[in-house]
């Protein structure tokens, strides 16, 4: 694992504060952020509803330039 130097930095000023070792408190710091996580409820996931909306009026849509020519003209830029 690698750590950003500002957390580094955080976490030795921490651990000299505290007087313990850096890998203490690394492993207390990630057990109180991953408690959280753990005691969440799952959430079902978010699900959309897609309806029909018909035929393009313009034709196919996967050229985004051909459909701006036919829409506002060939001098669209």
């Amino acid at each position: 694992m690698t750590l950003d130097d500002d957390v580094v930095a955080l976490l030795k000023r921490a651990a000299a504060k505290d007087n313990t070792s850096f890998k203490e408190l690394v492993n207390q710091a990630l057990r109180r952020g991953l408690a959280p996580l753990a005691n969440q409820p799952r959430r079902a996931p978010f699900r959309t509803t897609g309806f029909d909306l018909g035929p393009s009026l313009v034709g196919s849509l996967d050229n985004v330039e051909e459909v701006l020519a036919r829409v506002e003209g060939e001098d669209h830029k």
